[in-house]
């Protein structure tokens, strides 16, 4: 199977990321004999929420957005005749923040070309917010701020489930990120049961909105996890729902592009951000 791209690609103005210049990983697309590739750095936190990450890395600053911004266009560019570069953003959900993300979407929605929503924040019985994906032993304070590791996994799904049902205005994104991310740690601190009604009810949501699912390979090299998000089996239930599945590796080096492309599975099919607008906008 050929992989027209990979749509789910950091750069060096994430904190958590890498030096990597973004014209690095246009090189290395294009030796890859890609055909597109979307940046999709990690918006700004909305201005009045606190990152709860230990480094409070979670996300590029909102001074960097505009340099970003320029950069992916200077590129755009320069490789036009070689490959089609999309910039834009993975956007965070933050359950009670849906005003602030939503003025950051109006104010750069139209600057786009592509664009993921994922939650990576959950806010505790306690009401203080954590950073679901940080570390291992951040996940073990994590499972006893909410009392058990079931507890962690229906507080994520249903967060999930806000983020699809949510008004974030015109310019929301409409790919759902790493729908099961909250498995990241799963082989440390596996749930009682697998979760997989949640998994399949967000599926028909998703379904219902006419929206896609990042196919993300980033899973499979978490030492803790080892599988895609969502896993083969769910990306199969989402195939035969209609959804249109689109491939990223989650790179947040520039070595790492279409990184275990070859495992999905052969059941499915893969789309591209384009066809999916074209899809959207015919119906």
């Amino acid at each position: 199977m050929k992989f027209n791209g990979d749509f789910h690609i950091h750069t060096n103005y994430c904190p958590h990321g890498s030096a990597d210049e973004m014209e690095l990983y246009v090189h290395n697309a294009i030796e890859k004999g890609l055909d597109a590739i979307s940046f999709t750095e990690h918006a700004p936190l909305p201005p009045s929420f606190t990152d709860p990450a230990p480094k409070q890395d979670s996300a590029m600053k909102m001074n960097d957005v505009d340099s970003y911004l320029l950069e992916g266009n200077k590129l755009k560019k320069a490789y036009k005749d070689k490959i089609k570069i999309n910039i834009g953003f993975e956007v965070d959900y933050i359950k009670d923040y849906e005003t602030e993300t939503k003025q950051f979407l109006n104010q750069y929605g139209e600057q786009i070309d592509d664009a993921i929503l994922s939650v990576h924040m959950l806010r505790a019985p306690n009401d203080q917010f954590v950073c679901l994906d940080y570390s291992v032993e951040a996940f073990s304070d994590i499972i006893t701020l909410f009392g058990s590791v079931n507890d962690v996994y229906n507080a994520y799904y249903q967060t999930m489930k806000s983020s699809i049902l949510s008004d974030l205005g015109p310019y929301k994104p409409t790919r759902i990120g790493h729908i099961n991310l909250v498995e990241k740690f799963s082989l440390q601190f596996p749930a009682t049961h697998k979760h997989e009604d949640e998994l399949i009810d967000l599926l028909h949501l998703i379904k219902q909105k006419n929206y896609s699912l990042d196919a993300n390979t980033a899973g499979l090299f978490k030492p803790f996890c080892q599988q895609m998000y969502p896993s083969p089996k769910i990306m199969e239930v989402a195939h035969e729902l209609g959804i249109a599945l689109i491939p990223g590796s989650d790179s947040h080096t520039a070595g790492t592009l279409t990184r275990a492309f070859d495992k999905y599975p052969s059941s499915i099919s893969l789309s591209t951000p384009e066809n999916v607008t074209q899809k959207r906008m015919s119906k």
